[in-house]
């Protein structure tokens, strides 16, 4: 109010206009609680469509498989370090790569992040099916291998990976061919497990030992390493006072366009309609000739790749570090438990709710909505002592715990007779 008795001078004291500067300080007070209403939902959505990138690969694994994949944030961790490598290849090349190694950066994210997933159904995941602590127990074991891997790998190691890859794979598929490997016993494949490995751990330390310093010196290490967008994604939309990255509604675009495919491919595809099919009843979809194995591993790869994605959106925010993954496993969880197992609409309601939720906590933003008095003092002062991030989490978690006593089977429950089975 002082600035509009600086503003309207010796004539404050008339009574129109009084009334006047009333009604323009209303006008004022209303436009601020509006723009910050806005900024407040677009930061939420955004992340929310964060959340659900990153819980949309773990949902159809999750509803489809049954299988808790502890090892979810480090494919989505894979997928941040390709756009880092991608985006360093683009920096070397020079010229217009730079400005659109995003658009190289995504599939390849999907492709090694698919492809590492199909490697985790087909030699861990496939043998541990309807047992799910030895499934978490599993996928925990190799999340802490890919966050080691990443620390510690260099040339020597890469190359031994191949040698192992060319010895187990190409000479298995040779000797899986001869009629005679098929007599042999179980334990002969372990043998040739053990010997593949043995040898290409022994080129590995020769290397190693006999390499100059740079060519052992490790690509990653522990260190976060940042990724720098391109320049037409640091800057943003200004309408008035309020400001849209144009990051986030990159990510929010991308977040749509995963969506619209995969419902596209669920929907108008053969093997689409395969995974649903072994979802409502596997039992019945393998009688009819469905080939429920490969239905697991493309859809293990399709979730994997998904992550992989959402690995390269989440580098538009932040560096990417080794540990990157374990910051969102436990949110994408959170989405597609409250969402409703299996349930892309529930997961995508959920996402939005949650990231909302959490930054008007988290902002205190709430607390500004409240009005003022005496009487809500208490309720503003409990929203104040929940505005920071990690008191938001908490806050956010509560209220989940709340929703689950409530609805157990989240916001769209499952039904059908697998459900009741």
């Amino acid at each position: 109010m002082a600035g509009f008795r600086r503003f309207l001078g010796p004539r404050w004291h008339h009574p129109e206009d009084s009334l006047r500067c009333r009604f323009i300080w209303r006008i004022e007070v209303g436009n601020v609680v509006i723009e910050g209403l806005v900024s407040g939902l677009f930061d939420g959505v955004s992340i929310g469509a964060v959340l659900l990138i990153v819980a949309l690969g773990l949902a159809i694994v999750f509803g489809l498989m049954g299988v808790i994949n502890l090892a979810h944030g480090e494919l989505m961790m894979l997928g941040a370090y390709t756009t880092y490598v991608i985006q360093n290849g683009a920096k070397a090349m020079g010229g217009w790569a730079p400005e659109t190694y995003i658009f190289a950066a995504l599939p390849c994210a999907f492709l090694v992040a698919a492809l590492v997933g199909l490697l985790m159904e087909r030699s861990v995941i496939r043998y541990l099916y309807g047992r799910p602590l030895e499934t978490l127990l599993a996928t925990w074991g190799v999340s802490l291998i890919l966050r080691q891997f990443v620390r510690s790998v260099n040339w020597p190691m890469a190359i031994a990976l191949v040698v192992f890859g060319l010895l187990f794979g190409l000479g298995g598929w040779v000797l899986r061919r001869s009629s005679r490997w098929k007599g042999l016993p179980g334990w002969a494949n372990l043998l040739f497990l053990s010997l593949s490995a043995a040898i290409s751990a022994l080129a590995g330390v020769m290397l190693q030992q006999n390499s100059p310093t740079w060519f052992g010196r490790a690509w990653f290490s522990t260190r976060n390493v940042d990724v720098t967008p391109p320049s037409w994604l640091r800057s943003g939309i200004s309408l008035g006072t309020m400001q849209f990255p144009y990051a986030r509604l990159f990510i929010i675009a991308t977040t749509i366009l995963c969506l619209l495919a995969v419902y596209w491919f669920l929907n108008r595809t053969a093997w689409g309609l395969r995974i649903r099919a072994v979802t409502q009843n596997r039992s019945m979809s393998a009688c009819l000739g469905i080939p429920t194995e490969r239905v697991d591993a493309l859809t293990f790869a399709l979730g994997s790749g998904l992550a992989g994605i959402a690995g390269c959106a989440v580098t538009l925010l932040g560096s990417v570090g080794p540990n990157l993954g374990g910051n969102y496993i436990v949110d994408a969880f959170m989405v597609v438990v409250v969402g409703g197992v299996g349930k892309l609409v529930g997961s995508i309601v959920a996402a939005l709710v949650i990231g909302i939720a959490t930054y008007l906590i988290g902002s205190g933003a709430l607390a500004l909505m409240v009005p003022g008095g005496e009487l809500l003092k208490p309720l503003t002062d409990f929203f104040t002592f929940f505005a920071t991030t990690s008191m938001a989490k908490v806050m956010v978690f509560a209220l989940i715990i709340t929703f689950l006593q409530i609805k157990p089977a989240g916001i769209f429950p499952q039904k059908g007779r697998s459900v009741e089975v």
